[in-house]
């Protein structure tokens, strides 16, 4: 199987990425929500619904909102972590995560 992720900043803007499963083999969704957890600390995200809990969804948008583009368009090690765990922690293998519009799709 291969997993295939696209992450958009906008029309213009969008960043393919195509991992074979063996890329995902011996990770589990865990270790992907710990490394988003992380990293939402780490960029210090501001959570989308203050009074809630944060949800796997918001903590990938806002990682990917408060990491920015060019990290995607540098399509290095960073942006590499970030699709290897977004196909985890959502157990998909179709995923466009839309920062602009604030969604994710599978």
């Amino acid at each position: 199987m291969v997993y295939h992720v696209v992450v958009m900043f906008g029309k213009e803007k969008q960043y393919e990425y195509k991992l074979p499963d063996t890329e995902l083999a011996g990770h589990s969704a865990e270790e992907a929500r710990r490394w988003f957890d992380k990293e939402f600390t780490d960029l210090e995200c501001e959570p989308s619904n203050p009074v809630g809990k944060v949800l796997i969804i918001d903590k990938i948008l806002s990682v990917a909102r408060y990491g920015g583009e060019p990290r995607f368009a540098e399509g290095k090690a960073w942006a590499h972590d970030f699709v290897r765990n977004a196909a985890l922690a959502l157990g998909r293998d179709t995923i466009r995560v839309d920062v602009a519009s604030f969604s994710i799709s599978y």
